[in-house]
């Protein structure tokens, strides 16, 4: 019984060698990078109605994980608190999207937008145009498009329109 066990073990050791070393080395073709800067609304349309920055100043921190898989497409997850001045409320924008490369250093991209706590969604279209920096970091100057299908205070929907600039560092 011990030679069929001592066999049988072999056995398995030896599949174990042959499977590990027919496995070829895992290789990370995809890149992880990140994002972080300032985005300012410059000037909002909502229900005919234009609200400018020096009619409200509102600031936000965009921050980012990128997934870039190869190629000119790019997976980048973003979550952006909004500060309002007026009312120094704070919101949370989710916002995923997909990036793509265009010639030079622009890219150009389109998010999926979900604010927390809010009664609204919606999409961010952008361009953006990287400076590459020494150190292998981007900054970068963004301009973006916020479309927003939102509730107002008596539960009617209406659309709200945002031009904004985005200015950041990418690593």
């Amino acid at each position: 019984m011990a030679a069929i066990c001592n066999t049988s073990w072999k056995r398995w050791a030896l599949a174990a060698a042959v499977c590990l070393l027919a496995v070829p080395a895992a290789q990370a073709a995809d890149q992880v990078g990140g994002h972080f800067g300032v985005v300012v609304p410059l000037v909002t349309r909502v229900d005919g109605q234009n609200t400018t920055i020096s009619d409200q100043f509102n600031v936000g921190f965009p921050t980012g994980i990128t997934i870039k898989p190869g190629g000119r497409a790019a997976f980048d997850l973003e979550v952006v608190p909004l500060i309002h001045s007026d009312t120094k409320r704070v919101d949370l924008t989710i916002h995923p999207g997909v990036l793509w490369s265009l010639s030079g250093h622009w890219t150009a991209g389109l998010r999926a937008a979900f604010e927390v706590n809010q009664k609204a969604y919606g999409f961010t279209p952008l361009i953006n145009y990287g400076f590459p920096q020494a150190n292998g970091t981007t900054l970068f100057a963004e301009f973006v498009l916020p479309v927003r299908f939102q509730r107002d205070a008596f539960d009617q929907g209406q659309t709200a329109v945002t031009a904004g600039i985005h200015l950041g560092w990418a690593f």
